[in-house]
C-alpha cells in the first residue's frame, strides 16, 4: 500500500487488482484516488481466477504489472503475458526453503518476468542460487517503514495482558508458525526467566502453533502473555524491552524494521536480510545457530546491559531513518519502472498494475 499510495501521480496512473475479495485496505487505497478491483477468489487455487484477471487486463490494458506473493506473482505473470501486458515486474519477498514446487514455478514462469525484485541481497543470491532465476533479472529493493510515525508512537499499557510497568517484556510479532519459530523462543525464554524473575514474554499474532505455545506455556506462572492480532504493533514495541525473531527463513522482516525505527533491541537469529539489516550485529544482536540456548544468551545480553542495547538500537534507529524511508524505496521502484517502459520507448504517462494475493 505505501508504493501504490506514494508514486508519483505526473508519472504514473496507479490500479491496484487483488486476487481475494474486499478487506480493510480497501477503503483507504479508494480514498487516496486509487482504483481497486477485487476478483473474488474462491481459495489459493481457485483457476479461474486467471481468467478474471487476463480479462481484466484486456479491457484495462496497463503497461507494466507489479505483482507482490507467490500466488499473486504466478497468477500475475501468466495473465499479463496472455493479454500482451509489455512488462512485469514480480516481488520476491522470502527465500522459500519449505515448498521447493514454489522455486520450481517461479523458474517454470520466469520466461514472463522482466524483473523479479527481491527484498535483501540475501533473497537475490537465494533465488539466483536455490531458485536458478538469471541474475541480470533481479533487483534488490529492500523493505521501508513510516519510520516517523513508529518513531513518534506512545508506548502502549501492557497491563492490558498482566504486565506491569517493571516487567521486562520481550516481544514477538509474527505468525505463530513454522518458519518464524516461536516454539525456540518459548524454550529459550524458559531458561531466560530463571536468571530474570522480572522477563516476561508477550506473543503478538496467530497461527497454527498458538495451541501448543498456550499449552508449554501454562507450565511458567504466568509469565507468557498472548496479543493475538493487534494494529498497534508499534505501540508494542515502543513498550517492550527487546524484540525477539527466530526465524527459520526470512527475506527482510518488516517487524525488525519496525523495532529498528521504535529505538527498540533486537535480537534475531542469522536469516535472510536480517545481517543486512543489524550490520551483523552492529545494529542488534544477531544470533548464529537454531539452538534455543543461543538465542536465550542473546536475549540475556540485552537484558543485562540494557545501556549497550540502547546504544545499538540508538544507531539502528538513525539507519532506518537514512536508509529505509517510504521516500527512498519509492525511488527506487520510480527508477526500476521507468527504466524498464524506457527501454520500450513508451511516453512516461505509465499505467501500472499492482497484484497482492491476499485479502485487502
Amino acid at each position: 500500500m505505501r508504493l501504490v499510495t506514494h508514486l508519483d501521480r505526473e508519472l504514473f496512473e496507479p490500479e491496484v487488482v487483488c486476487l481475494a475479495g474486499e478487506g480493510e485496505l480497501v477503503a483507504p487505497l479508494r480514498a487516496a484516488g486509487i482504483p481497486v478491483t477485487c476478483l473474488n477468489a474462491a481459495g489459493r487455487w481457485d483457476v479461474r481466477v486467471t481468467s478474471r484477471l487476463i480479462r481484466h487486463f484486456c479491457r484495462t490494458r496497463p503497461d507494466l504489472v507489479q505483482t507482490f506473493l507467490f500466488h499473486a506473482n504466478i497468477a500475475g505473470r501468466i495473465a499479463a503475458r496472455a493479454a500482451g501486458v509489455p512488462l512485469v515486474v514480480s516481488g520476491i519477498r522470502v527465500a522459500e526453503r519449505r515448498k521447493r514446487w514454489h522455486l520450481w514455478l517461479d523458474r517454470l514462469t520466469d520466461r514472463f518476468v522482466d524483473r523479479h525484485v527481491c527484498v535483501s541481497r540475501d533473497v537475490a543470491d537465494f533465488s539466483q542460487r536455490e531458485g536458478h532465476l538469471p541474475a541480470d533479472k533481479l533487483v534488490v529493493i529492500p523493505n521501508a517503514v513510516d519510520a516517523d510515525l513508529i518513531a513518534n508512537a506512545k508506548p502502549a499499557d501492557l497491563s492490558e495482558f498482566g504486565l506491569s510497568p517493571d516487567d521486562q517484556v520481550i516481544v514477538f510479532v509474527g505468525r505463530l508458525a513454522e518458519q518464524k519459530d516461536p516454539l525456540r523462543l518459548l524454550e529459550a525464554f524458559r531458561d531466560v526467566s530463571n536468571d530474570f524473575p522480572e522477563a516476561r514474554l508477550l506473543f503478538v499474532g496467530t497461527g497454527p502453533l498458538e495451541e501448543p505455545l498456550r499449552r508449554r506455556a501454562g507450565e511458567l506462572d504466568g509469565r507468557v502473555a498472548f496479543a493475538g492480532q493487534r494494529s498497534d504493533v508499534p505501540a508494542l514495541l515502543k513498550a517492550a524491552a527487546c524484540l525477539a525473531l527466530p526465524s527459520r527463513w526470512e527475506g527482510m522482516p518488516n517487524v525488525v524494521l519496525e523495532a529498528m525505527a521504535a529505538g527498540t533491541p533486537v535480537v534475531a537469529t542469522n536469516v535472510e536480510g536480517i545481517g543486512e539489516l543489524l550490520r551483523d550485529g552492529t545494529l542488534g544482536t544477531v544470533v548464529h545457530t537454531e539452538a534455543s540456548e543461543a538465542l536465550a544468551e542473546g536475549i540475556r545480553q540485552i537484558l543485562s546491559d540494557p545501556v549497550a542495547a540502547q546504544e545499538k538500537s540508538r544507531l539502528a534507529q538513525t539507519h532506518v531513518f537514512k536508509q529505509h524511508m517510504v521516500s527512498a524505496i519509492v525511488s527506487d521502484y520510480h527508477r526500476l519502472y521507468c527504466g524498464c517502459l524506457g527501454k520500450l520507448g513508451n511516453p512516461v504517462a505509465i499505467r501500472p498494475v499492482a497484484i497482492p494475493a491476499k485479502r485487502l
